[in-house]
């Protein structure tokens, strides 16, 4: 029922800035929503999530430097990266979830992802 689609990823260089946005349709609103990320041969990583009323969890390796956020009707989800390091190279994805985690195992519906590079 719930579809995702992702934009805004590209190359920058280190202490560089990007905005990714994600675009719902089907109930999206009903759900969390949250911002992971997966390089090549690692786990997928929870970095942001967000509720319904705002309140937001972060991973510590982006607090400070990330920021989630969604729009009233709960249809398109953001996230500002600021001051990038070549560590966050990975590819990023939205999901919406049930409840307010970062556990990717609590997310049922996911985009197909945005690719996000990070020179030195």
């Amino acid at each position: 029922q719930v579809q995702l689609v992702e934009s805004g990823g590209g190359s920058v260089q280190a202490g560089g800035s990007l905005q990714l946005s994600c675009v719902g349709s089907g109930y999206t609103y009903l759900y969390y929503m949250g911002w992971f990320r997966q390089a090549p041969g690692k786990e997928r990583e929870g970095l942001a999530t967000i509720d319904m009323g705002g309140n937001t969890l972060y991973t510590d390796s982006v607090k400070g430097r990330f920021t989630i956020s969604r729009d009233n009707a709960g249809n398109t989800l953001y996230l500002q990266m600021n001051s990038l390091k070549p560590e966050d190279t990975a590819m990023y994805y939205c999901a919406a979830g049930a409840i307010l985690t970062l556990n990717s195992y609590d997310f049922g519906y996911w985009g197909q992802g945005t690719q996000v590079t990070v020179s030195s």
